[in-house]
């Protein structure tokens, strides 16, 4: 079968772009190889998923944004969804409204959009741009190596500690505009920063792909915490891969809402390198309609004595299907190792698909490694033992469901994304 897909992106428009935002030459050289690369690769092989059944084509063109005059002027899904300080907004290619206090400017730390990063900043932004993830993987790395927009840059500089969570939204809605974005934090040692992210869309049912690519660099004794919820809309194809490359003692903690309702694709994964360095994965999803999901969350260890620890909850209703891929790669000589990961599926209807893969690929003896998973529908007698205590049906399941899901959400050290996390549960499952 073919893996590739049809590409109508001009190779000089996309130069002539790049040289107008009078980006690094070396950036320009990137998105033209990127492009050329997109050409000849092959989408990626999913488990049990034909991606190029999707609609993967919609990717729009680079549209110029002007500023917000203020937050109000957002579309309402919007709105609300974030603090108006240390806040950037990228609405479908570029970047509209840019709040950063003077402490983290004072404290060294740079908060600002990737493509200004490039102009004041290129020596920190080459080294670590498309390093995590390269451009020559698969074709999805590759195109958007070529059209990225907008995006985030973060530099925190060594021994600093940032106390309060910087955010980002990412909004589209002109299904015309590409969108895009790249996320690139660079944690130096001993600093600690964490980030939140939401992507919500408006697009009144026309076709989009979202390509999105986050990189991360946790350098010795550095830790960072990442909370990301992606709520697009059904005509929107979410395509995303998250990475973090951490050294020694390095700390890193995803915390990843696939509250979307089209289908979607995200990898989520940490590249351990350094002895005693720790990642901890919680994803939370449901799915719903007839939309599809795939979902890879993945520890792959290289450090000694490095340890990972990966959850995944998904709730399946309607037609909706979920395969749910749990890793942990534990290379020869990274002795001392403990791997472990849960994948758990619930499935509320009875034309809902759940499949839990759990993976363990262990080439070294002296190392811990477990996994758990499980498929299945609401336990019946869970259901009539509330019941025989006065509680109704529907509110029975509620609880049960809410249980199930109680061990990411209740662990969010953030708690207005706890409570936004929770908000978009009930939505989706219409309660």
């Amino acid at each position: 079968m073919s893996t590739q897909t049809t590409l109508s992106i001009d190779s000089n428009a996309i130069i002539a772009l790049s040289r107008s935002k009078q980006e690094p030459e070396w950036m320009t050289s990137l998105r033209s190889e990127g492009l050329t690369l997109a050409q000849s690769l092959e989408l990626p092989k999913l488990e049990k998923t034909r991606i190029d059944r999707w609609s993967i084509s919609d990717y729009g063109t680079y549209k110029a944004q002007s500023p917000l005059a203020s937050l109000d002027d957002l579309p309402e899904v919007a709105k609300g969804l974030a603090s108006p300080d240390n806040l950037i907004v990228q609405r479908n290619s570029g970047i509209v409204h840019k709040q950063v206090s003077e402490q983290l400017k004072q404290q060294g730390v740079i908060f600002t959009d990737l493509e200004t990063a490039l102009q004041e900043h290129a020596d920190l932004v080459k080294p670590y741009f498309m390093k995590a993830v390269e451009a020559n993987e698969n074709q999805l790395t590759a195109l958007h190596a070529a059209i990225w927009n907008g995006g985030i840059f973060i530099y925190v500089p060594k021994n600093v500690q940032v106390d309060i969570p910087l955010q980002a939204l990412f909004v589209t809605d002109d299904a015309e505009a590409s969108f895009a974005p790249h996320v690139l934090i660079v944690a130096e040692s001993f600093s600690s920063v964490t980030y939140v992210d939401n992507f919500v869309s408006s697009l009144s049912g026309a076709s989009l792909v979202q390509n999105g690519i986050v990189e991360l660099f946790v350098k010795p004794g550095a830790k960072v915490s990442y909370a990301s919820i992606h709520n697009l809309e059904e005509s929107v194809t979410d395509l995303t891969y998250r990475r973090a490359i951490l050294e020694n003692d390095a700390n890193i903690q995803w915390v990843v809402g696939e509250m979307n309702y089209g289908n979607s694709m995200s990898d989520t994964t940490s590249i351990l390198k350094g002895n005693g360095s720790d990642s901890d994965a919680k994803v939370i999803c449901v799915g719903t309609e007839e939309q599809k999901l795939n979902l890879t969350t993945r520890a792959v260890h290289w450090g000694k004595a490095s340890t990972s620890d990966m959850i995944t909850r998904a709730v399946m209703r309607d037609s909706a299907t979920a395969i749910i891929n749990g890793i942990t790669k534990i290379e020869k000589g990274a002795t001392g190792c403990n791997g472990q990961q849960t994948e758990k599926v619930l499935m509320l209807s009875p034309k809902a698909r759940g499949d839990a893969n759990p993976i363990l690929l262990i080439d070294e003896d002296d190392v811990k490694a477990g996994h758990a998973a499980s498929v299945g529908q609401v336990n019946a007698e869970q259901v009539h033992y509330l019941m025989s205590r006065g509680i109704t049906k529907e509110e029975a399941q509620r609880l049960i469901i809410y249980g199930f899901l109680a061990p990411v959400v209740s662990v969010i050290p953030i708690k207005s994304i706890e409570e936004q996390l929770q908000r978009l549960v009930e939505r989706k499952l219409g309660q």
